[in-house]
This record gives C-alpha cells, structure tokens and sequence, in this order.
C-alpha cells in the first residue's frame, strides 16, 4: 500500500519510460520524450563500493581508472548482474529525470523494458531494483513490444508487423498481430558481441590489442553488414602485441565488415527463423508492411540492406532507433487503458496496477 505522503507526491510525479540497456539506459517523460540517453557505467571506489560517478562520466574513466576506482556496468546481456549498482544507476537516473520537478521527492511510475524469455529471478531484479531506487509503481514490458509501440508498428491490428531490436546485448526477434507476439526470438548476440568481434580481429589481423572503446568508436564510424558505394578508412590506436609500443593501424570498411560478419550472420539467421515459424497469413502482411530495425545495432550501416536481400522482405531503419525501447515504455503510461495488457506481470501478482 502507498502511504498518503507517498500518494500525494505521486499525484505530480512524472511517469517514466526506461530502456535499461546493456550499452546504454534511456528515459522518456511524459509529454517531453527522451530526457536522459547515457552509458550504462558507473564508477565505484572499490573499498567501499561507493558510486562516485555514473553514466557519461563513468563512462569516459573506463580503460583510464586508477586502481581504486572500479568501473563496471551493471546490466549484461540484457539483464541486471549487479543489483546494487544497477539500483544507484536507476536512483540517479530517476532523481535527474525529476530536475525539473517541483516534487522533492520523485515518486514515478516507471515502465522498464527487459528482453524477451528472461527468467523470474531476472524480472524480479528489474522489479526490485526500481522500487528501491524510488518509484512508487513499476511496470515491466518487453523489448520488442516497446520497440514496436516506440517505432508505431501497429501491434493491436488484426495485420502483422515485425521488429528486430539490436541492443548492446540482446537481439529481439518479434512478430506481432491483435496485440500480441505470435513469433519471438531472443539471442544474446549485438553490439558487444560485434565489438568483441573487432577486438579479437585486430589482434589476430593486426597483432594489435585495442580496448572495447576503440572497438565500438572503429564500428560505427566505417562498420557495415553490406557493401558500401564508397568504402572508408578509420584509425584505430592499440599496443602492439610483438614490440609492446603504442601503435596506430590504418584499418578499412572491408575489414571491419569482415570482422562482424559472423555476428551478423547469427542476427539474420534468428530472423530467418523466425519467419520460418511464422504463420503464412501473417508472411503476407510482412511482404507489404516490412521488417523494421531498431536499437542502437539496427543502425549499423548497410543492415537493412543486407536483410532486404536474404530474406526477400523490405526491412527499414525506424526513426531515432536508439530510442524506440524508451519512447514505447513511455507510450504505455500515456494510453494506459488500452496498452495495460501488453505488460509483463511478476508471479504471485505481485506487480501493482493503478
């Protein structure tokens, strides 16, 4: 039960969407859109386990933190590995989402996108660790049904839809009609697993040891999943693994595509199968409507086409795709009525409803 203080600052409490993502953690305000867009870091002393930084400035001490200070991100493959830490990242979140707010005590009710199939133990660290950081409800819905709602597929039409949402750890696979999914797929292969990819390349290619950072950077500025009309060159900086001196390795589109191809071929292959289990009715309504990506990884350059030519459906890149797990969270508490039943529950009832 809420305590009447508790109600009363609920009443001008902002209603909040968050994508709690392995690479990065969005919010959404009601009637403002996306307010917060930061890495999922923070910076710990390591004695005490005390956050001293978290998000973007976490983010820019990773790979260059003295001893005592650990950086970690709490969030992998989609799911919370560290309670504490991913609470002081949603406490801070939250309470900056409210810098606005004349309510000195943010009491929100927030929706939080989790991957598809997650387990109860992993529903109930999400749960859990929103409510401690301060909302008065908490919601849970998935990822690809936030995406969906973010990218305005029409997931309530009797016509289907489907998304392919690339975070930094999952990829969700969905297909949806009448409100709800028909088909999913959830693998634990995206941007990470493309960035390891550009890790491991550069070593094995190159002899070169380069950092995650440099492997994300390298990714997105000349990364590609097809051809490119003209193909680019990009620096990446490492340790030369022979000599053990700084070095600094030329490195082209055509390598980089190389690198994550394998990453990509198992993201396309989820899609393929799961078409392949999609009712022929439903086929029908993708060969008009499309295929849409989103997530940071939907952007990777070329994706789109790639996936248009291997499974002969047209797939598009949603608009501001980084953000459609967000904006679709926040859309739910804006049409609550109608959008309740696409929510995930907890077992034993215990999610709360207004």
């Amino acid at each position: 039960m809420l305590s009447p203080l508790d109600y009363f600052f609920g009443l001008f409490s902002l209603d909040i969407g968050i994508d709690l993502g392995t690479a990065n953690t969005l919010v959404s305000v009601r009637g403002k859109g996306i307010v917060i867009n930061e890495p999922s870091f923070v910076a710990l002393d390591k004695k005490t386990r005390r956050p001293l930084e978290v998000g973007s400035r976490a983010k820019e001490m990773w790979g260059k933190n003295p001893r005592e200070i650990l950086i970690v991100r709490p969030v992998r493959d989609g799911v919370i590995s560290e309670f504490d830490v991913s609470e002081a990242l949603l406490n801070h979140l939250i309470h900056k989402a409210h810098e606005q707010s004349w309510v000195p005590i943010p009491r929100p009710r927030v929706v939080v996108g989790i991957p598809s199939g997650v387990t109860e133990v992993e529903k109930r660290a999400v749960y859990d660790a929103a409510v401690s950081a301060g909302a008065r409800e908490v919601y849970l819905i998935e990822e690809p049904v936030a995406a969906a709602i973010g990218a305005g597929l029409p997931v309530q039409e009797t016509r289907g839809s489907m998304i392919v949402d690339i975070g930094g750890g999952t990829t969700e696979v969905a297909v949806f009609s009448l409100g709800g999914i028909v088909i999913s797929r959830s693998i634990r292969v995206a941007g990470d697993e493309m960035d390891e990819d550009v890790v491991q390349y550069m070593r094995t290619k190159h002899n070169l040891l380069i950092s995650e950072g440099q492997a994300e950077r390298i990714k997105i500025d000349i990364g590609s999943a097809y051809p490119l009309p003209q193909e680019r060159m990009g620096s990446v900086s490492g340790r030369n693994l022979v000599t053990g001196l700084p070095t600094r390795v030329e490195a082209s589109s055509i390598e980089i595509r190389d690198a994550i191809n394998g990453s990509v071929d198992i993201i396309i292959d989820t899609v393929k199968d799961a078409l392949d289990d999609t009712p022929p009715e439903l086929v029908a309504d993708l060969m008009e409507s499309g295929i849409c990506l989103a997530g940071g990884g939907g952007q990777l350059k070329g994706l789109a086409d790639r996936l248009t030519d291997e499974v002969n459906i047209r797939t598009w890149v949603a608009d501001d795709a980084m953000t459609c797990v967000a904006r679709g969270a926040g859309r739910v508490l804006e049409d609550y009525t109608n959008l309740r039943r696409l929510l995930v529950g907890l077992e034993r009832g215990s999610t709360r409803h207004s």
